[in-house]
């Protein structure tokens, strides 16, 4: 009798502890993703953050960093992550606040217009990685995962 009044408890406590791991896991592997990108960007030479979506650079960058090919034909490391999903930002420290925040692409945060590189790059996902997680049968409310990533650039 104790058993039967237990076991639906313990079991609602399983399935919730197995979609919490899922939706860190998801959280971790995607923090990954985006600081391998960070990483591999920061050395890149060349780059136009103030054009992100068609510079070849960034492209094939996310496109690595996602799939593991340059071209994308890859499978994906996080099923639903897509390119169009990452947002990256060039970004320099207010000199007023001493924080980082994104570059503007005004002519002194812009190397094509003769400005200096961005010091730092923020890689993000613009809209977030939105989970839907399953409690007992019943869908929860879905919420957006939303790692960031700032590193350093030491390119030109």
């Amino acid at each position: 009798m104790e058993a039967a009044l237990f076991l639906p408890i313990l079991l609602a406590l399983l399935i919730g502890t197995e979609e919490l791991a899922r939706v860190t896991y998801n959280y971790y592997m995607i923090q990954r993703v985006l600081s391998g990108l960070a990483l591999t960007l920061g050395t890149q030479q060349g780059v136009n953050f103030c054009s992100a979506g068609s510079d070849p650079i960034i492209q094939a960058a996310i496109n690595n960093a996602l799939t593991g090919t340059v071209d994308g034909s890859g499978d994906p490391i996080v099923n639903g992550l897509t390119p169009s999903m990452v947002q990256v930002v060039g970004a320099t420290v207010n000199a007023a606040t001493q924080q980082v925040s994104p570059c503007d692409c005004q002519p002194d945060c812009d190397p094509t217009q003769g400005g200096a590189p961005p010091g730092f790059i923020v890689v993000s996902l613009a809209s977030g990685y939105t989970v839907h997680p399953l409690f007992w049968g019943f869908s929860v409310d879905p919420f957006p995962l939303q790692p960031s990533v700032t590193a350093p650039y030491a390119g030109t």
